[in-house]
């Protein structure tokens, strides 16, 4: 039971993981390429819709292990985990829905706000007048940094997996086992690099590492500086929507 509810945790976060970056990868595509219509789609009904959805389709996603009997304790990684060799059909249908139509959704996405991203710039020196801002195209290089670094780290198990279902008895005498540890590790080392992304290229993230290191050494700055953000966030102000013609184009993440 452990070893079931290990594995089912475990999946629950890969999932989830793939799911909200493919949504986060919507959301943006809708925000910048199609200003004109992000209000209505994601308003705040259908945003919490949205959020629900992606997580039942989670839950639905990692439940059929239970009926494949796929969740199995693997010796070699030390801990319970999907067994690529359980069912051959079931293996390659993980692959595909779980990672190559999510990674091909995000980056067609991705693909689409590069292209609207350079056309702005070309525009903008035509017309000699700022339209695009820094921080808008660092927002928008973190989140495709992520998807890039999840691609990265999760590709060679993934890939280890529709070869071993394709031909089990074949590929996986040949598969070294350094091999396969080295995939699982890479994809659990995923999880620990976020953190360090938005560090790097999230100003926000930046200013909340430090106030927590500073708290951690006088706590009393923690009520200071939550009672300071609450201040500045009743004086602060939305966003502007974002608007695409044919004279110009602007870009807020």
């Amino acid at each position: 039971m452990h070893c079931q509810i290990s594995g089912f945790l475990m999946g629950l976060s890969v999932i989830g993981s793939i799911f909200n970056i493919t949504a986060i990868a919507i959301n943006r595509y809708c925000y910048i390429c199609h200003g004109l219509w992000y209000d209505k789609l994601f308003n705040l009904k259908n945003t919490c819709c949205c959020l629900c959805l992606t997580w039942i389709l989670t839950v639905v996603a990692v439940v059929p292990n239970f009926f494949v009997g796929s969740l199995r304790y693997d010796p070699r990684i030390y801990s319970c985990t999907f067994a690529q060799t359980v069912s051959t059909s079931y293996t390659i249908t993980v692959v595909v829905v779980h990672f190559i139509v999510p990674l091909s959704i995000v980056s067609f996405c991705y693909l689409r706000i590069w292209i609207l991203v350079i056309q702005v710039k070309q525009r903008v020196r035509q017309e000699s007048r700022q339209k695009l801002r820094a921080a808008d195209v660092r927002n928008f290089l973190t989140m495709f940094v992520v998807f890039v670094l999840f691609a990265v780290c999760w590709g060679p198990l993934n890939f280890i997996g529709l070869a071993v279902s394709i031909n089990p008895s074949e590929v996986v005498p040949k598969i070294p086992e350094w091999l396969f540890v080295l995939s699982y590790f890479m994809a659990y080392f995923n999880s620990c690099l976020n953190a360090m992304i938005y560090g790097l290229l999230n100003q926000n993230f930046r200013k909340e590492y430090k106030r927590i290191l500073l708290t951690l050494w006088a706590p009393r700055l923690l009520f200071i500086d939550v009672s300071k953000g609450g201040m500045e966030g009743l004086k602060s102000k939305p966003s502007p929507a974002v608007t695409n013609n044919n004279h110009q184009a602007e870009i807020h993440l």
